[in-house]
C-alpha cells in the first residue's frame, strides 16, 4: 500500500464486477478525516453508485483503523463560517443516500467522525479489536455526522447519551451488545466476512435489495403507519418485475426436483 503525501487517499478495488471495496489511506494519522478524504469519498460513493451492475460496497481502513475521526489540525481554528463555507452535509450525504448497500468493514479505531462513518453503512462487521465512541465533547464540540441521530437510532437514548455525554470508548463486545455491530469475527476474519455478505447480496434480486434498503431507511423518519403504507406499495411494486417472476419459477422447480 502507498503511503506518504503523494499516496492516494482512497483505494478503490473492485474484486467483481457487483462488488466495490472503498479503502480509506491515510495510516499516518489512522486514516482521520480531512476534507480532501471526505471529497474523495463522496466522489467514489457518487461514481460507484452510478455503475449499473454494482451491488454492493465494502467499505474500510487498515488493520489498524477504520477510521480515527476528524482531522483536528483543520478544525482547531476554523470559524463557523469557515464550516458552513466546507458543506459538510453534502459530502456526508453522498455516502448516506448511496442507493448500493453499504458494508463497513472495521478493525481498529472507529471514533467520532469514524463511527458516524461507520454508521453511514448499512451493516457494520467489526473485528474484536475495533473501538468505538463519540468522543467530541472531550474537545468542545458535539457530533458533526450524524451521530446525535444515528446513533440513537441505533442503540436507544440512554446508550447513546452515555457514550456522546461522556466520551466513553467501547469495545467490539459491548457495541455488539448495543446493536451497533451487525457482526462480530477475528480481525483476521472481518473482510473475509464483509465480502461473503456482499456476495450474497450480490446474488439477492437487485431491485428488490434496493427497495428493501430503501423502506429500511424510511423507517427511521416516518410513524409505522406511513412506513407500512411505503412498504405495501413496494411489495405489490416487485410483481412487475420480470427477476421476481423467473427467481418464484426457479424456487419452485427446485422443489419440484426429486432429492437423491
Amino acid at each position: 500500500m502507498t503511503t506518504g503525501s503523494d499516496a492516494p487517499l482512497l483505494l478503490v478495488e473492485t474484486p467483481s464486477d457487483a462488488v466495490a471495496i472503498v479503502r480509506i489511506n491515510r495510516p499516518e494519522v489512522r486514516n482521520a478525516l480531512n476534507l480532501a478524504l471526505r471529497r474523495a469519498l463522496a466522489a467514489a460513493f457518487l461514481d460507484l453508485a452510478a455503475r449499473p451492475g454494482l451491488r454492493c460496497i465494502v467499505l474500510t481502513g487498515d488493520d489498524k483503523a477504520f477510521c480515527a475521526g476528524a482531522d483536528l489540525s483543520e478544525y482547531v481554528d476554523a470559524t463557523p463560517v469557515e464550516i458552513i463555507g466546507r458543506d459538510m452535509g453534502k459530502l456526508w450525504d453522498a455516502i448516506a443516500d448511496c442507493p448500493v448497500p453499504v458494508i463497513a468493514a472495521v478493525v481498529g479505531f472507529a471514533l467520532g467522525g469514524g463511527c458516524e462513518l461507520a454508521m453511514h453503512a448499512d451493516i457494520i462487521v467489526a473485528g474484536r479489536s475495533a473501538k468505538f465512541g463519540q468522543p467530541e465533547v472531550m474537545i468542545g464540540i458535539t457530533p458533526g455526522g450524524g451521530a446525535t441521530q444515528r446513533l440513537t437510532r441505533a442503540v436507544g437514548k440512554f446508550n447513546a447519551m452515555r457514550l456522546m455525554l461522556t466520551g466513553e470508548i467501547v469495545d467490539a463486545e459491548e457495541a455488539r451488545a448495543m446493536g451497533l455491530v451487525s457482526r462480530l469475527v477475528d480481525d483476521t476474519a472481518v473482510m473475509d466476512e464483509a465480502l461473503r455478505l456482499a456476495g450474497l447480496i450480490a446474488g439477492a434480486a437487485p431491485l428488490a435489495v434496493r427497495k428493501t434498503k430503501e423502506l429500511v431507511l424510511e423507517s427511521m423518519n416516518v410513524p409505522l403507519a406511513a412506513g407500512l403504507r411505503s412498504e405495501r406499495a413496494g411489495f405489490q411494486l416487485m410483481f412487475d418485475t420480470e427477476d421476481k417472476t423467473q427467481r418464484m419459477r426457479a424456487f419452485l422447480d427446485r422443489k419440484k426436483t426429486p432429492r437423491r
